[in-house]
C-alpha cells in the first residue's frame, strides 16, 4: 500500500470519528451527516482499491476516471443543495406563521390588559 493510500484512509476515519462525534454532540442532525458518511466510505473503498475508479469509468462508458469523480461529486452536491433548499423553505414558511401567531397572541394579551385595566360596569 502506498503512502498516500494510507494517509487517505486515516484522514477518513479520523473524519468519520469527527462526524459522529458531531451527531453526538447535537451538533449535526443524522439526515445532514448522511451524505458526508456515504462520500467518505466510497474515498475509503477507492483508497482500498485503487483501480476500482477505472473499472467502474469503464463499467459506465466514461473515458477517463477522473471525469466519473467529477460527474459524481457534482450531482451528489447538486442533490444536496436541492435538499437543503427544501429544508430552508419549509422553516421559513414555519418562522412565517410562529411569528403571525405570535402577533396574534401579543394582541389578545394586550386587549386582556385594558380590559383589565378599565374593567367595564354592568348597566345593572
Amino acid at each position: 500500500m502506498t503512502r498516500i493510500q494510507l494517509l487517505t484512509i486515516l484522514v477518513n476515519f479520523i473524519f468519520i470519528a469527527y462526524i459522529a462525534r458531531l451527531i453526538i454532540k447535537g451538533k449535526l442532525r443524522e439526515e445532514y451527516a448522511i451524505i458526508w458518511v456515504i462520500c467518505t466510505i466510497l474515498l475509503t473503498i477507492f483508497s482500498f482499491w485503487p483501480n476500482g475508479l477505472e473499472i467502474m469509468a469503464k463499467l459506465l462508458g466514461v473515458f477517463q476516471a477522473p471525469n466519473l469523480l467529477f460527474t459524481g461529486a457534482i450531482f451528489a452536491i447538486l442533490i444536496y443543495l436541492v435538499h437543503i433548499s427544501v429544508v430552508s423553505s419549509k422553516l421559513h414558511n414555519n418562522i412565517r406563521k410562529l411569528t403571525q401567531e405570535m402577533a396574534l397572541l401579543k394582541q389578545e394579551l394586550e386587549k386582556e390588559k385594558q380590559e383589565n385595566k378599565h374593567p367595564q360596569k354592568d348597566p345593572d
